[in-house]
């Protein structure tokens, strides 16, 4: 069993592609745009149809995570709450990168620091509302 994020952008998911692009490294596994379906296949529940330039499915591969994205409505007002998603860092160096890259646009919830469960520790908010959680895993002995 696997578990992926699908992340509703309301009409900024190529803005969302080409950052996380940059910011993580991610790749485009898949990309399709509404005006790619079959007829008919890109309307919404409440009658309209998206514009066609926009995305109505994607997937990027981040390390060994795939997180997946659409415009959806294309509302213009994307709303990420009650949740984060968890990036494990493999060093402190590379939590720091990534949670500046991040950061850049966003808003800092909780500076990078070292905690009693982490060497780098640190909650964000990304340019798009997207909550993101940075850390390196703590090495346990056995």
């Amino acid at each position: 069993m696997n578990i992926q994020p699908y992340l509703f952008f309301d009409g900024r998911c190529d803005e969302a592609i080409a950052f996380y692009r940059q910011a993580l490294g991610a790749e485009v596994v898949m990309l399709m745009r509404y005006g790619e379906g079959p007829e008919g296949s890109s309307q919404c529940p409440d009658g309209t149809s998206p514009p066609a330039d926009k995305v109505m499915h994607a997937c990027l591969q981040i390390g060994a995570s795939q997180m997946m994205l659409s415009d959806g409505f294309c509302a213009g007002k994307p709303e990420f709450k009650g949740f984060s998603l968890s990036l494990s860092a493999v060093d402190d160096a590379e939590a720091r990168r990534l949670f500046d890259a991040l950061a850049e646009g966003g808003q800092v919830q909780q500076p990078l620091i070292a905690t009693f469960f982490s060497s780098s520790f640190g909650m964000v908010a990304d340019r798009f509302g997207v909550a993101w959680m940075v850390l390196v895993p703590s090495q346990i002995a056995s």
